[in-house]
């Protein structure tokens, strides 16, 4: 087992996905874990699935990692700053200048408070889908302010590293800025369309294309409205230039034999490939250009395990893959992304191996 940077308690209040995950992560690392949350009933869920032991009166934490919804972090941050008069105290909500405002107006030591927030979850919350590993390569934004103390920060990272994150440095109006349009926006875009399919003909003909627009339109709605209502300043200013840009799109389409109308269209689809190409891909890079094929398996036990094993036999790495099932057929649709050099060694050498391309 490696040991963990950070030395002594950990005390993580709210025992839900984030702060389960944390405890299991830590505690994975041999560090003392444990838990307070509003529900024992998630406090004893989290401990029994390893995630840490329940708080006591005893407890002395060197840190204090606060996992509760947004609308109440700031009072929960500075009760811990409060009570815990020698503890680094942190959070992991999504908004930051509201709760650092917010902070600001008790009389809680801001110098041992920095905020954060990992860039992780899934669709899923609660206890029993915590898992140690979802911060692994992930950003985690450190948010620290003028009065924070070195001390403080150095810990926040030590987290952060511990859970094998990457620190990301910035101040709380510029993660703000910055989640409104990486995470807020998308997920009312993806709501909004997953909408339009309640009631509607033709869902059964969806691909790959919609499942992936739609994906995170299954999140919790009440934890959403907080955090919507929370950072609502930024997100309305992305949405109003969405809106502009929509209206363009909307006009060229109800009349496309007007002069300029199809190029709008075509600027749009345009500049959605220079924006995606600014996601970062594999290992942090941008531009990476990978051919894609798509290959056909047996729906199955093992056949996916098979088709792997065997493209590591042939010495060619996987640089990304994606798998969807076709409808009505009891077959597997698996896209293998990979350098174009290797592309026509990969399409031949699986093909002599009786593997069928689509």
């Amino acid at each position: 087992m490696t040991a963990g940077r950070i030395q002594g308690t950990v005390r993580i209040v709210g025992a839900g996905l984030i702060g389960t995950s944390i405890g299991l992560a830590l505690s994975k690392l041999g560090a003392k874990v444990v838990l307070e949350d509003a529900s024992p009933a998630n406090v004893r869920l989290a401990s029994d699935y390893g995630a840490g032991k329940p708080a006591s009166n005893s407890d002395n934490p060197v840190l204090v990692v606060v996992c509760v919804p947004p609308d109440v972090t700031a009072r929960v941050v500075a009760a811990e700053l409060n009570t815990f008069p020698e503890a680094i105290v942190t959070d992991v909500a999504s908004v930051k200048a509201s709760i650092l405002d917010e902070i600001s107006r008790t009389d809680a030591d801001l110098s041992r408070y920095v905020g954060s927030h990992p860039m992780a979850g899934r669709e899923k919350g609660g206890a029993s889908s915590g898992r140690a590993d979802i911060f692994i390569g992930r950003p985690w934004v450190i948010a620290e302010h003028e009065t924070s103390s070195r001390k403080a920060i150095k810990l926040v990272e030590e987290l952060a590293l511990d859970l094998q994150s990457t620190p990301v440095h910035m101040s709380a109006l510029e993660h703000d800025r910055a989640v409104a349009l990486v995470s807020h926006v998308p997920q009312l875009v993806s709501s909004l369309l997953a909408s339009r399919l309640i009631g509607a003909r033709g869902v059964e003909l969806a691909g790959q294309g919609l499942r992936d627009t739609v994906r995170i339109a299954a999140s919790d709605p009440k934890l959403w409205v907080q955090i919507l209502g929370a950072n609502s300043t930024e997100v309305v200013s992305i949405l109003d230039e969405y809106s502009k840009d929509l209206e363009k799109v909307i006009e060229a389409l109800r009349d496309v034999s007007r002069p300029g109308s199809l190029s709008t269209i075509d600027q749009t689809i345009a500049n959605g490939n220079r924006g995606v190409e600014q996601i970062p891909g594999k290992h942090g890079s941008r531009n990476s250009q990978f051919n894609s094929y798509v290959v056909m398996i047996d729906d199955q036990p093992g056949e996916l395990a098979r088709l792997l094993t065997e493209i590591g036999e042939i010495g060619i790495n996987v640089e990304d893959l994606k798998l969807e099932h076709s409808p009505g057929a009891q077959i597997g649709l698996v896209e293998l992304q990979v350098l174009p050099a290797v592309g026509e060694k990969l399409t031949h050498d699986l093909q002599a191996r009786g593997w069928r391309f689509a």
